[in-house]
């Protein structure tokens, strides 16, 4: 591929610092252009935080760094992952340095030319783009709450250009120690223009005047009448803008339908799966997603529908337990029986032809619940009706198929790159006709911060137990904390709270929150199941219309967690039945021994 490249970086009428930069790296050689390829990379360093320039700096020195020591046998996707972990752990761990006074972060865009395709890679709310004959098409996804809200309808595009949230990030490099990273792919042709701008530039241009400029202008003319007219508009930012203009494309036959590595995995091995191999002569292992102390996910290749999806893999040391390679079955065979938009899909593989166990389910592009409130805590209230709204709208699909999630939570919640949710992680559900059993116990199953008082009590619950924890989401995405907040990070002391009280009420939290809204929390998060909503379509009706909720005073009937009396008499109690028979069972033990054996 041979290219022309320019680049523009400026702080801007209104700054005297940059915290932007940009980088670039093309190839001599023929073999280096075909084997390698040239790659253009943009950071913008997040505002609010530290050494906003450090961080864009380190980070495109570093990627550029990796990039060209990698080794020529990976394939572009997976240098481009590679890339942005190394960029990602260099600006953590110097935000790190001074017990973490000084944390700083960063977004990164990153385009690898190689043949006849890009690889865009983006962290954060740089832009990507490809113009072609003067249409614009964006290549890279914002993460910004904004982007969320544009993405689910809650505001226009001419809103969000405007809106106080639009610096807002939900993903941004060095922030965390792991970084999860967009790819995208595209074939490319001659006369092609690929342009990488920061949030300075494009807030203030539109796509079609980019489109434009960059089809009329040379590259380098194309920088600085961009630069030029979000400057005239009074951008307060800074501006950075790279366009590579594609002068000639070697054609490479097949390339993309060659299989990137041929290594298949053993069955017969006790090694975790690695990126590279093939599970099963079908499945291409592309990347770690994400890991847990009890299974894997990888991101994958179908080589047989060509799809891409994720897969669950149990590690090693627990294939072989009994009770969770029973619950591991269940949440295939739940996660199966449902078929719904805002419900993760599940793809059947059939038992003689795995030669493990693992889940295989549709490929997600967005972030959890969960991580989009670290960036945003609280939510404005009409973005957190339209969640749960959506959220209630697939529980009274699963209600009506006899299935109860039980362990609702923001980490299992995804919000979707295409505007939509997913339910995820079936893996205490109870599915009408089937029993979860445990070895010598019945524990309470759920997450702390979510659990629904039943569920502390040992009991089963049943559609209403998930009502609860939809409320107890709601309250934590509109007051910007969970509903119960102890002195001590003990789950026990949390898991009781909601047994023996009510949580503070919403509106003395945030007294932003509307009274409506107040009342749909409460009624969600009734101790009593039976003064809870009773269906997750009657709760979505208020969720919907809020102006039509009658007020009862909820708020005012509320009682304060004691944990005092009652709490420590049932605790004492359940302590000295446990104690007690394992007293008489360590004598008796301790009298044999003395006895010795009969003769």
């Amino acid at each position: 591929m041979d290219l022309t490249y320019a680049e523009l970086s400026s702080p801007g009428p209104a700054r005297e610092n940059n915290e932007d930069y940009v980088g670039s790296w093309q190839p001599q050689t023929l073999e280096e252009k075909r084997n390698r390829g040239a790659i253009a990379i943009l950071a913008d360093g997040v505002g609010g935080m530290e050494r906003g320039e450090v961080a864009s700096r380190l980070a495109v020195e570093t990627a550029l760094k990796t990039f060209q020591e990698a080794r020529l046998e990976q394939t572009p996707q997976q240098l481009i992952t590679q890339m942005f972990n190394a960029a990602n752990l260099a600006v953590y761990d110097k935000s790190m340095e001074n017990h973490g006074k000084a944390r700083m972060a960063t977004t990164l865009a990153v385009v690898v030319l190689r043949n006849n395709e890009i690889i865009v890679g983006n962290v954060g709310d740089s832009r990507v783009y490809l113009v072609r004959k003067a249409t614009i098409k964006q290549l890279s996804t914002d993460h910004t709450y904004i982007g969320m809200q544009q993405k689910f309808g809650l505001i226009s595009e001419q809103e969000a250009k405007t809106s106080d949230k639009r610096s807002v990030l939900t993903r941004s490099v060095g922030q965390e120690p792991m970084i999860r990273v967009d790819v995208d792919s595209a074939t490319v042709f001659k006369g092609d223009k690929v342009v990488l701008c920061s949030d300075g530039l494009y807030a203030h241009v539109a796509d079609s005047e980019i489109a434009e400029i960059v089809s009329r202008l040379s590259p380098a003319q194309a920088c600085r009448q961009l630069v030029a007219l979000a400057e005239q508009r009074g951008t307060d930012d800074n501006l950075s803008v790279q366009v590579l203009q594609i002068n000639e494309v070697e054609k490479v036959a097949l390339y993309r339908g060659v299989p990137m590595y041929q290594e298949t995995a053993d069955p017969t091995t006790k090694y975790e799966l690695r990126p590279g191999q093939v599970l099963d002569n079908r499945f291409q292992i592309l990347e770690t997603i994400s890991r847990s102390g009890m299974a894997t996910i990888f991101k994958a290749t179908d080589l047989n529908t060509k799809l891409t999806v994720a897969i669950k893999v149990p590690l090693l040391q627990y294939e072989s337990d009994p009770g969770f390679y029973s619950r591991f079955l269940r949440e295939e065979e739940i996660g199966r029986q449902l078929d719904h938009p805002y419900i993760l899909k599940f793809y059947p593989v059939p038992e003689e032809l795995r030669t493990r166990p693992y889940i295989v389910t549709e490929y997600l592009r967005g972030y959890t619940l969960s991580y989009l409130l670290t960036s945003v805590r609280p939510m404005p209230e009409k973005d957190a009706l339209k969640l749960a709204s959506l959220v209630c709208e697939a529980l009274e699909y699963m209600h009506e198929q006899g299935v109860v999630h039980r362990d609702l939570k923001p980490q299992n919640i995804m919000l979707c790159n295409d505007g939509t949710i997913r339910i995820m992680d079936f893996g205490i559900a109870k599915a009408a006709g089937r029993r979860m059993t445990f070895a010598g116990f019945t524990p309470a199953v759920g997450t702390p911060d979510y659990m629904a008082p039943e569920q502390v009590k040992g009991k089963r619950g049943d559609e209403r137990t998930d009502i609860y924890s939809l409320g107890a989401m709601l309250y934590e995405m509109v007051v910007g904390v969970p509903p119960f907040q102890c002195e001590t990070d003990n789950p026990l002391v949390i898991m009781n709270a909601r047994v023996y009280g009510d949580p503070v009420a919403p509106r003395k939290r945030n007294p932003r929150v509307s009274p409506q809204i107040e009342e749909i929390i409460l009624h969600a998060m009734e101790r009593d199941p039976g003064k809870r909503y009773q269906t997750a379509a009657a709760m979505k009706a208020e969720l919907d219309a809020p102006a039509s909720v009658q007020l009862t005073n909820r708020c005012d009937r509320l009682q304060e967690p004691v944990f005092g009396k009652q709490g420590w008499k049932k605790a004492l109690w359940i302590a000295l039945a446990i104690a007690v028979p394992l007293a008489i069972l360590i004598l008796l033990i301790l009298l044999i021994i003395h006895r010795g054996p009969a003769h």
